[in-house]
């Protein structure tokens, strides 16, 4: 009976020592009036000491206090004497202005920590991600701006893209070729078709309802001068150097591949050559294997530095085989002595043409020949530079002229070499000063050391070309060299790649006229 009498005392102690253990801890523990250090709020700042966060409370109470959380308690009372007048300066705090809150409406919230949290990592993030009252309004208005701008680029790409789209549904016009038949029309190779005389062959032979193939390397050439017949379907641009055999199936073939002005088949005197001579020979073997004619491109230069005046076509010339000229003079001669060799023994059928000089729109601006250097400079108000005195003579042809001479001697049976050039002689000082009245500049002329084997004296016999295949220059000198001028001056105004300068080939009809 006094074992269960001090039992009961006992329990009445430990009754008593756990209530005063709760009123202590409601009076210790509660320092922010009841409200819990370990809750999460709910988003609402107003809501602190409301009903939720009672009940949350009081959830915690039940549980008791955890190691953890004293500890943090104690941390954030640490923060509380390190500042104790954080709830002052947050009543101080600046509004926020419009843009700010549309940002912040704009971003996720996140529910914040009450006051005495702590997260893993959550100082870390605070130096990672700046706060909104870090931004200052010139730094978010240049942001508004950025993302302005990068919607309206991208929406102006997506329109670029869709008008592309529309216009490749949208047929190309060409110019109002002639209908040939299967009988009639015939493939035709050209060589070195993107360049200067072979962009007009290609205007002419595409007028006539041929259907054309042009292999260029585009050393000289430039896919512009071709550019209005990509797409059709008569004509097809093959990236070829004839360095290398071409196996392909054709009718006819121009061989024109070759760097024609001094600067450029002196830049690579061996690529020249080789142009020349293994070019020539895979042209030649391609028209023995499939039964083709072979029109090959020679030159006046074949001559050399003339003793005779005017050249016939029995000249053998007066060529330096080992001056700067070499590579090109000696390359074609190599050219012709090739496809006759080829003739007699193989039985090909070749045509050799020997040009002369020639000009019109579509020349190389910087080709260094005596017509474009001089319009050239005209334009431009330079003075006019004559290498020599000036009392060299050569004989210019329109590239028009020089076409039909082509074309008629590819279609001839006359096998023999043939002429093609002007017979009018004309000093070069004449053409300055005639290309100076013509654009209307006041130009000086002034002369420079003379070229190294640049020939005296040159002028076509062309009874050759009367006589068997009919033909001579038609267009006036002044009338071709206006047409000359007008494209180097539209050349000269563009300055942007958009501006097209393309010179539209003329019908056969108005040629005819003509």
């Amino acid at each position: 009976m006094v074992f269960s009498k001090r039992k009961m005392k006992q329990f009445l102690a430990f009754g008593v020592t756990i209530v005063l253990v709760i009123c202590l801890y409601k009076s210790w523990g509660s320092p922010t009036n009841g409200v819990s250090h370990y809750a999460y709020d709910d988003g609402d700042s107003s809501a602190i000491g409301g009903e939720d966060n009672a009940a949350i409370d009081q959830e915690h109470r039940r549980a008791g206090p955890s190691p953890e959380r004293l500890v943090l308690s104690v941390a954030d009372r640490r923060g509380q004497k390190q500042q104790p007048n954080d709830d002052a300066a947050a009543g101080q705090a600046e509004p926020l202005d419009d843009v700010e809150l549309a940002l912040a409406q704009s971003k996720p919230q996140r529910p914040p920590l009450r006051k005495g949290a702590f997260v893993a990592g959550s100082a870390q993030k605070r130096h990672q991600v700046p706060s909104l009252n870090d931004l200052g309004p010139d730094d978010l208005d240049r942001e508004s701006r950025l993302n302005e701008l990068h919607e309206a680029k991208r929406q102006i790409l997506k329109l670029e893209r869709k008008i592309q789209e529309l216009e490749g549904r949208i047929p190309r016009k060409y110019p109002d070729v002639t209908f040939l038949n299967y009988k009639n029309r015939k493939r035709i190779l050209i060589t070195g078709g993107a360049g200067f005389v072979g962009s007009h062959l290609v205007d002419y032979l595409m007028m006539q309802g041929h259907e054309v193939i042009v292999a260029d390397n585009f050393f000289t050439g430039r896919k512009r001068n071709v550019e209005h017949w990509l797409g059709h379907e008569n004509f097809e641009l093959i990236h070829h150097d004839i360095v290398n055999p071409l196996f392909i199936e054709v009718d006819e073939i121009y061989h024109l591949a070759s760097p024609a002005s001094p600067p450029h088949y002196m830049y690579n005197p061996v690529k020249t050559i080789k142009t020349n001579t293994l070019g020539t020979i895979n042209v030649l073997g391609l028209a023995k294997r499939v039964g083709a004619k072979v029109l090959i491109a020679s030159t006046s230069e074949v001559y050399g530095d003339p003793d005779v005046h005017p050249q016939p076509e029995t000249y053998w010339g007066h060529v330096n085989p080992i001056g700067p000229r070499a590579c090109y003079d000696e390359g074609k001669r190599v050219s012709e002595t090739l496809s006759y060799a080829y003739a007699k023994q193989e039985k090909v059928n070749v045509r050799v043409a020997r040009i002369f000089n020639t000009y019109g729109p579509r020349m190389h601006m910087n080709d260094g020949r005596v017509v474009s250097n001089f319009i050239i400079q005209a334009l431009q108000n330079q003075s006019i530079t004559i290498y020599g005195s000036g009392r060299q003579t050569r004989s210019f042809q329109y590239v028009s002229d020089l076409v039909d001479g082509l074309v008629s001697l590819m279609a001839s049976n006359y096998t023999q070499p043939v002429n093609l050039g002007n017979p009018v002689e004309r000093t070069i000082q004449d053409f300055a000063e005639i290309i100076r009245d013509l654009v209307g500049c006041k130009s000086k002329i002034i002369e420079l050391p003379a070229v190294e084997d640049d020939p005296q004296r040159r002028k076509p016999d062309i009874s050759r070309a009367k006589k068997y295949i009919n033909w001579e220059p038609r267009v006036p000198l002044q009338e071709g060299l206006m047409k000359t001028i007008d494209y180097f001056r539209k050349e000269l105004a563009r300055s942007n790649h958009s501006q097209r300068n393309i010179f539209v080939p003329e019908t056969t009809e108005f040629r005819s006229l003509l």
